[in-house]
């Protein structure tokens, strides 16, 4: 199985729901890079790390304010569900489908 690709996600944050789409390159020794993109932007993956199918990374968030975001991902097949904790905003839940 790949995690390689690009998947259309949905984060349910208390502003709402924010779509976006979040592209995974794997790399070398277990690790990979990438970014997502949506309507308040663009944030770059960082320490981004691949154990079997569940993904580790971090990403700043700089709209509407400035904050570091802990996320983790898991995949089956074309479906992506995981979390990201925004310090005092809690853990928000993640999902996303492989874009064909």
């Amino acid at each position: 199985m790949t995690i390689a690709g690009s998947y259309d996600c949905v984060t349910k944050t208390p502003m709402g729901p924010q779509k976006g789409v979040l592209t995974i390159v794997p790399g070398e020794g277990g690790a990979f890079s990438g970014d997502i993109t949506g309507d308040l932007g663009s944030m770059e993956i960082k320490g981004g790390t691949i154990t079997g199918n569940t993904l580790t990374w971090q990403m700043k968030m700089t709209m509407p304010m400035p904050i570091e975001l802990d996320c983790t991902a898991t995949i089956e097949g074309d479906a992506l569900t995981g979390k990201v904790k925004a310090g005092m905003f809690g853990t928000m839940d993640l999902a996303g489908t492989r874009k064909m």
